[in-house]
């Protein structure tokens, strides 16, 4: 799972940057607190809703990006369902000041706020999002996962702070290939534990469509490349150096990726945004801890073999710890609000 993230676009493009959903980066998509969408109620179906509104949600398939019917899911979503309260938790709610300011200031549409969720997952940004926000919203949900976007779908809040409509939309696609025509009318675009899984390249077509459409982009959760672990251990330092290395295989940015994209943004002259988002994982989160421990861990030896006698007996030492209640973990994450100039002759 790229940094660890959600149902960002560590859902969307993690399979094609060969990773598995092992490979926690130590977030993950996972958000809203866990409950509610992820706890089914008497009587309700798998997805754990009854008397969806099904007026809200329209499904559709973007064919233009060349997606193949049989591609297979990407992540689980019990580890999207496990991270979800952590990535709520963490989100850096000082940047959503200056985002309501922006979009305050859009001028008003029949449908509201259109929001573009890339690589969403199961969902658990617009879980998060849409509750803090005023104002009729309808929230477009990008993924490749069948599956995740049905669920993402289904799970959605249906309603705004202030009591307005939210609406949902499913498009099924490769989000490396976003374009400002997809983006035409969007107020604004979020992501979570996305950048991270992207290339220089990737992450400059992002920042230029959303430029070129004139939105805002709230990029959530990229890995800061540093781990605090308490009780420190020897091996701490050398797991997260493989870690790092792991995360920039074939191109990816991994701990580099809020600062390609805070350069990529303000080249196009955005004024961007970071804040720290970091997990603070305790005696109350240990299934968390420990289902992250084996994926940082696993990356590390998948990455530097040599180190697998030794990780190995970290992780059993480490794993027991977290049994006991002994182990805090510090997972750092940075958020990235980038506020793009308005076209159209908005303020």
């Amino acid at each position: 799972m790229g940094h660890g993230g959600e149902g960002s676009f560590d859902e969307a493009v993690g399979d094609r940057h060969g990773r598995s959903s092992a490979d926690a980066h130590g977030d993950g998509d996972a958000r809203s607190d866990g409950n509610g969408p992820w706890a089914p109620a008497a009587g309700a179906g798998r997805h754990g809703r009854t008397g969806v509104d099904r007026g809200t949600v329209r499904l559709r398939v973007a064919a233009s990006v060349g997606v193949r019917s049989d591609d297979p899911p990407r992540y689980a979503p019990e580890w999207l369902r496990l991270r979800e309260p952590a990535d709520a938790a963490a989100r850096a709610r000082d940047l959503l000041d200056p985002l309501r300011i922006r979009l305050a200031n859009l001028p008003g549409r029949a449908d509201g706020l259109v929001v573009h969720d890339v690589g969403c997952g199961t969902g658990s940004m617009g879980r998060w999002l849409a509750p803090l926000l005023d104002g009729a919203q309808h929230w477009v949900l990008h993924d490749r996962d069948p599956y995740l976007l049905h669920f993402a779908a289904v799970a959605a809040p249906r309603t705004a702070a202030d009591g307005s409509r939210v609406t949902v939309e499913t498009r099924r696609g490769d989000l490396a290939r976003l374009t400002p025509d997809a983006l035409s009318g969007a107020a604004l675009v979020t992501a979570s534990a996305l950048l991270d899984v992207l290339t220089t390249e990737e992450v400059g077509t992002l920042a230029a469509a959303c430029a070129t459409a004139g939105c805002p982009a709230l990029l959530t959760l990229s890995v800061a490349g540093r781990v605090d672990l308490t009780p420190a251990h020897p091996l701490d330092a050398e797991i997260t150096e493989a870690f790092n290395a792991h995360q920039r295989r074939t191109g990816m940015l991994g701990p580099d990726a809020v600062d390609a994209a805070a350069e990529a943004f303000a080249g196009h002259g955005a004024t961007v945004r970071a804040h720290p988002s970091p997990w603070r994982l305790g005696p109350g989160e240990a299934e968390l801890t420990a289902q992250w421990l084996r994926g940082w861990v696993g990356a590390a030896v998948e990455q530097r073999p040599a180190l697998r006698e030794r990780a190995d007996r970290y992780l059993d030492e480490r794993l027991a710890a977290c049994a006991a209640g002994e182990l805090r973990v510090v997972v750092h994450h940075t958020d990235l609000l980038a506020l793009c100039r308005p076209t159209g002759g908005a303020p």
